[in-house]
């Protein structure tokens, strides 16, 4: 393995136990077995250290997503999986689930840019989705920005929200006919 993904490693696993405002390069350092002038070979700052293991989160959930793609489903199974997937890949990688821990107690600026930058991401994904369904014929023609954003927060909601201010979460198949009955319906060609 090469210095520079050991240090990012080790630097993923401080974030994750630590958090990005409590993570010092000291600490990633002493994580990566490394002199912390080894670090700033690579990385200026935590900063951009933090920025490259991010993009590498997101590279992470991006092909998490696409397994669960099945060729020859329709795009609603499809987006509703892949959906589904992302969400998952939110609540159980553990960095990803520090940080929306760290936005939310200490509203860290660093963070919050992070995370919203995630978001763009993720609603830039599904547009992809949506743009290569139209191209098909799957879809009829629509704002492929504003349709991803709105399937991208109906799952959350449903997903995330729901079970804040209810005894129940919803099942994945509550969801699925829910959202097949409504915004789905309305999009297929």
């Amino acid at each position: 393995m090469d210095r520079r993904l050991e240090i990012m490693e080790a630097a993923a696993k401080s974030f994750s136990l630590f958090g990005y405002k409590a993570t010092t390069m000291d600490q990633v350092a002493k994580i990566a077995n490394v002199g912390k002038g080894t670090i700033y070979t690579f990385f200026s700052n935590k900063e951009e250290l933090f920025n490259a293991i991010v993009l590498m989160m997101i590279e992470e959930m991006r092909s998490v997503s696409e397994s669960v793609m099945v060729e020859g489903a329709s795009f609603e199974q499809n987006a509703h999986a892949l959906l589904f997937q992302m969400l998952k890949f939110r609540k159980t990688h553990l960095l990803y689930a520090k940080l929306i821990d760290e936005e939310k107690e200490l509203r860290t600026p660093a963070v919050i840019e992070v995370l919203a930058e995630i978001e763009g991401e993720i609603v830039s994904y599904i547009k992809t989705k949506i743009e290569r369904a139209m191209a098909k014929g799957e879809l009829k023609q629509c704002d492929s920005e504003l349709v991803a954003f709105l399937l991208f927060k109906s799952y959350m909601s449903l997903v995330v929200d729901w079970g804040k201010t209810h005894d129940e979460e919803l099942s994945e198949e509550r969801i699925a006919g829910l959202l097949g009955g409504t915004i789905f319906t309305s999009l297929l060609a």
